[in-house]
């Protein structure tokens, strides 16, 4: 089997409850996506999506990832798609960095891989090892009582889980979160999750603030991993890193340093599932539990998501979102679904979804042996 087309698709995701709000100024309100479809010489097709966050949350941007894709695509061509690791290898080889981008053509071989083998990608990452899993849903930064009233939406559409952005005035940060832990009861999980927002001493003293709250988890106060594990010495808060931790080298020095006990493990970042299953096994190892999702993305990036949480042992995994809930559009159906706060991945063979190409349009570009 070899891949003989690549085919890159563009569309627009708008933000379902009209802007994300996040620490440091940056709002969300429509995000370019990026789909791959690998073809092979037999007939098989494979899909992928990438989606950044905007260009000031990673180093990583919409244009960026199609950009990338431009000088990829060659380098597929006569492939393998069955063998995720080699291309991996041959797209490291054909360009540096440019994770996200290379998460799209990876996740479109683990597609195909399924479709070829007629099994789910949860199978082929080591076992579906859960049936569903809880999801959260994010709170975008705003005044107290609009935080609180959108928890307590969710809440009544199922979700237990919320991950409040903050990353503003701490003492304002500390309200929120206090003003969530009232509106919720003992089986809701509230996650403070500045995105990097505070540096050292704001962090600190919002950290202060919160500490001795039940019920509250620490992710990411700061931009960089020595500020973190400046806050992490001074608080008993448990701590969740996530943009600090982008490859194994990393997550194994913030493990060294006792930084934190659970890490956000998003497919693009670390460069698609191929590398994001080493960072589970990794993660099992040691015992770091996971939040498992994506920077951004609609129902293809859903769908790997799904499948690599279903993989993750139960115990380990701390949450998910299925990032088509928070947008509009839909490229396969609105498929996989969430229902009453819990999602599943699904049980076709390889992503389990349909994409419809109408949706897509015309591809930006393409690559042809």
């Amino acid at each position: 089997m070899r891949i003989e087309r690549v085919d890159v698709y563009g569309y627009d995701l708008t933000y379902v409850h009209g802007s994300y709000v996040m620490s440091g100024g940056r709002v969300i309100e429509t995000l370019p996506s990026t789909v791959v479809r690998i073809t092979t010489d037999d007939g098989v097709e494979g899909f992928g999506e990438t989606c950044p966050l905007g260009p000031a949350y990673l180093p990583s941007h919409g244009a960026g990832a199609r950009a990338a894709l431009q000088e990829l695509g060659p380098a597929l061509l006569g492939l393998d798609p069955r063998e995720p690791a080699i291309l991996a290898d041959r797209m490291d080889a054909a360009l540096l960095g440019h994770a996200y981008a290379k998460s799209a053509v990876d996740a479109a071989c683990w597609d195909a891989l399924g479709r070829a083998t007629g099994l789910p990608i949860c199978t082929l990452l080591g076992g579906r090892r859960q049936e569903s899993f809880p999801l959260y849903i994010a709170v975008p930064l705003g005044p107290v009582d609009e935080m609180a009233a959108c928890v307590e939406a969710r809440r009544a559409e199922g979700i237990h889980h919320f991950q409040l952005k903050l990353g503003a005035d701490p003492r304002e940060d500390a309200a929120r979160v206090r003003a969530v832990l009232e509106a919720t009861t003992d089986e809701e999980v509230v996650i403070a999750d500045a995105n990097g927002g505070w540096r050292l001493q704001d962090a600190v003293v919002a950290a202060r603030l919160l500490e001795g709250l039940d019920r509250v988890f620490f992710e990411q106060p700061c931009p960089t991993l020595e500020e973190c594990l400046y806050v992490r010495r001074l608080t008993t808060l448990p701590m969740v890193l996530d943009e600090v931790i982008s490859d194994t080298a990393s997550f194994l020095r913030a493990w060294r340093e006792d930084a934190m006990e659970a890490v956000n493990l998003k497919v693009s970042k670390v460069g698609g599932l191929t590398r994001a299953r080493q960072l589970r096994e990794l993660a099992e190892t040691l015992g770091i539990r996971l939040t498992v999702e994506d920077t951004w993305g609609g129902d293809l990036v859903t769908a790997a998501v799904a499948h690599l949480a279903a993989s993750v042992q139960p115990e380990l995994l701390f949450t998910v979102s299925f990032m088509n809930d928070w947008t509009r559009e839909h490229v396969a159906g609105y498929e996989p679904r969430s229902r009453d706060g819990v999602g599943a991945a699904p049980t076709g063979p390889g992503l389990g979804v349909e994409v419809d190409l109408e949706a897509l349009g015309e591809p930006l570009f393409s690559f042809v042996t």
